[in-house]
């Protein structure tokens, strides 16, 4: 039987896709963000071993405080990763009337991945930056993978909600804004776009752990930055 590893979950959450949600947090991340603000759930080593039936038997009963929109979200580190396992858990949801939703980087696309969206209802597809320049550099892959990952979601009809963590001097200019309205708007399966303001309340995580943290110089954007690059993200441009 195939067990998943877990770093954390979060029984009732309500930032991590629509509605009230029962939220796993998978241990392993292949990317190395220097925004992150999980960098404990980086090694695939480590964390606790459940199997698809333990998560959903755990998921459902918080079934009652999910609403029509509510459900449960696979986020990481990075689920991808662990696609089997996850496959495996999204259609014992399906089977128990549970809402899914997996919060990926879109960095991986192969067979065992297409399975999983087969079973998937929401991505929420965490676009990092919006050149590939950056995304090489700040996150250790090529654009053109999450490129190539909504094109998919696209073809397939699944609903994406695009997300962004505003990085002050990196991506909190008018030009990424409209670049990442570009990408939005060439797929139409992407119904929300939001904007998650960079934080830097990892530091201590970073330091317990003797990592650095590369973005630990930079400052936090302010609301009136978020509310500027909020309303491009509105206009009808």
């Amino acid at each position: 039987m195939i067990t998943g590893n877990v770093h954390s979950i979060q029984s009732l959450g309500t930032v991590d896709g629509p509605g009230v949600r029962f939220v796993v947090f998978l241990q392993g991340c292949n990317l190395r963000c220097g925004c992150c603000h999980n960098p404990d759930t980086w090694e695939t080593v480590g964390g606790t071993q459940y199997t698809a039936q333990q998560i959903v038997d755990k998921a459902t009963r918080y079934k009652e405080y999910f609403g029509k929109d509510g459900g449960i979200t696979l986020s990481g580190g990075e689920p991808l990763l662990q696609a089997q396992f996850a496959y495996e858990v999204f259609s014992l949801c399906h089977e128990n009337g549970i809402n899914t939703c997996l919060d990926t980087s879109g960095c991986i696309l192969n067979d065992e991945v297409q399975k999983l969206l087969a079973v998937t209802d929401r991505v929420l597809l965490d676009i990092k930056y919006t050149t590939d320049a950056q995304y090489r550099k700040y996150a250790g892959c090529s654009i053109d993978k999450p490129l190539e990952f909504i094109a998919y979601l696209n073809q397939q009809k699944i609903s994406v909600t695009l997300r962004q963590v505003i990085i002050p001097t990196l991506t909190d200019s008018e030009e990424n804004i409209k670049r990442l309205k570009n990408i939005a708007n060439k797929h139409p399966v992407v119904d929300k776009i939001e904007l998650l303001p960079f934080r830097k309340i990892c530091q201590t995580k970073y330091d317990n752990m003797g990592l650095e943290f590369r973005f630990g110089h930079l400052s936090e954007p302010n609301a009136n930055t978020m509310n500027k690059l909020n309303k491009i993200i509105k206009s009808e441009e």
